[in-house]
């Protein structure tokens, strides 16, 4: 899973940071991308029950 969960995280900071070009760094889109990023990364980091 850890495999996978690093996979996962490397896909959407990639679409966060094409959304954030596109539409921009404070757009909702962005933002609800990130938020999703930094959770996956906590999980990653053990910080977030599973």
């Amino acid at each position: 899973m850890n495999n996978e969960l690093r996979e996962l995280i490397e896909q959407l900071r990639k679409k966060m940071v094409t959304v954030g070009m596109s539409e921009g760094f404070t757009s909702e889109e962005t933002i609800k991308l990130s938020k999703r990023l930094d959770y996956l990364i906590n999980l990653q980091m053990k910080k977030v029950p599973a």
